[in-house]
């Protein structure tokens, strides 16, 4: 919402660096509790006595309580020396109206407690008042002069609210979980955490904010230009080939052989806004084997699998911003496989096994509100095989899922499973939008109640 000249010409900006120094001091407060918990509670974990999954489990946790008390100290911080910054800039801005309005008093006219600019006709004689009443290039000119000093002052508002608009984006931007070492990179085990990437440096603040709007800007101009069209196909094959890592600095060993004759994936991709359509289309002719193992800070893992034949896939997904989705696909398979998995992570477990050789035909549909999803498969099989498999826990997308399938076959059978998703990030987005949304309207009504009294 705008600010107007009496707003600004009556807030205390020195406020801004009152509340700096209370953040400050909660940084330094935060650093005791840091060092307080490393010193008992993580300590626990440091000892010999202690040693297995549990242990290594429990030091992952600790730390990850560590790294939030060391987070939102940076995070304290960098809010500290934000609001520093912004009184500087509010404090010089304001100075600039102060002089805007002095220079116009000094230009023959006044000005309001609301900001409003008219000729001071009280510095005029009575015979000087009248010719102006009489002389229409004197009222004209008394006219123009008044809109030039009225802009003035009111581009001198403009940038303030500007200013107050920007930095408002800033904050909001700085309690934002950046996950700079989240999803395996560091400590961080929490996608909405305390911002340990936080900045405090307003003008490059400011001019992040200023090049995602102009981006905001074009991607709106494109849009209404029309929509983008991007897709392709490839064709390889025959491929083959071996890849083999061991067990070492904390991640998993895995071992890899495939052998393609023929491999052809088309995509596609339609974009209109905030509204994105893709579909791909993957044929594999070819046998693979793979396996991963390991106890890493992350838990427990062990995989293998195993297939030869001919897969085919064919899916289609409609998205709209972060509010929601739907997507539908089709899978077929003719040939053999077999897999067993296992895992026990800080962010989920999972378990499953498959054996199957015969023809598989299967489809699968869901969507997604703002976040949470929810999908269904169900598969028809013609040959032999069993499969069980059940999962709870964080996948690679970033989601968390919680899903289980089921199928078996004996020449004819088939297979249903069924998924739930949330992914934090848009749930995120989406709620915040809803604040604003929400935040507006009230502030339109305000607006609107107001103005029937004024």
């Amino acid at each position: 919402m705008a600010l107007n000249y009496h707003e600004v010409m009556t807030t205390n900006f020195g406020l801004l660096g009152t509340a700096a120094g209370k953040w400050e001091t909660m940084a330094g407060e935060l650093k005791k509790v840091e060092t307080r918990y490393g010193n008992t509670v993580q300590k626990i974990t440091m000892t010999e006595n202690w040693a297995g999954f549990s242990s290594v489990s429990a030091q992952k946790g600790f730390a990850a309580t560590r790294y939030e008390y060391a987070a939102a100290q940076v995070q304290a911080k960098a809010i500290a020396s934000l609001l520093r910054d912004a009184q500087e800039k509010f404090t010089d801005l304001k100075k600039k109206l102060e002089s805007a309005r002095e220079d116009a008093i000094a230009a023959g006219m006044t000005v309001s407690a609301e900001g409003r600019v008219a000729f001071d006709y009280s510095k005029l004689t009575p015979g000087e008042r009248s010719a102006y009443h009489h002389d229409p290039d004197g009222q004209k000119a008394v006219t123009e002069a008044v809109g030039k000093w009225q802009k003035h002052i009111d581009d001198r508002v403009k940038a303030v609210t500007e200013l107050d608009q920007n930095i408002k984006s800033v904050l909001e931007t700085a309690v934002i979980d950046s996950n700079k070492d989240g999803l395996g990179k560091g400590a961080d085990m929490s996608l909405s955490g305390f911002n340990a990437g936080a900045t405090g440096d307003l003008n490059q603040a400011l001019k992040d904010v200023t090049a995602a709007q102009e981006q905001a800007a074009k991607e709106a101009e494109a849009a209404k230009n029309g929509p983008k069209a991007e897709g392709g196909l490839k064709i390889t094959g025959p491929d083959a080939g071996v890849q083999v890592s061991g067990q070492k600095y904390g991640k998993e060993g895995s071992a890899k052989a495939y052998a393609d004759l023929f491999k052809m994936t088309a995509e596609g991709k339609y974009q209109n806004g905030d509204l994105t359509l893709s579909g791909i289309d993957d044929i594999t002719l070819g046998a693979r084997a793979s396996a991963n193992y390991g106890l890493t800070h992350d838990g427990l893992v062990g995989k293998a699998e195993t297939s030869a034949g001919v897969r085919a896939l064919v899916e289609g997904r409609g998205d709209y911003s972060h509010w929601g989705g739907a997507y539908g696909r089709f899978e077929g398979f003719g040939g053999g496989e077999a897999a067993v998995s296992g895992s026990a992570r800080w962010d989920g477990v999972s378990a499953g096994a498959k054996a199957f050789a015969g023809g598989k035909a299967s489809v699968a549909g869901g969507g997604e509100v703002a976040g949470l999803g929810a999908g269904a498969t169900a598969e028809g099989w013609a040959g032999a095989g069993a499969e069980a498999k059940v999962t709870f826990g964080k996948g690679e997308d970033g989601k968390w899922h919680i899903g289980g399938k089921a199928g078996v076959a004996l020449g004819i059978g088939g297979a249903v499973g069924g998924e739930f998703t949330v992914d934090t990030d848009k749930m995120s987005k989406a709620a915040g939008d809803a604040a604003d949304w929400v935040g507006d309207t009230a502030g339109d009504i305000k607006d609107g109640v107001v103005g029937l009294f004024d």
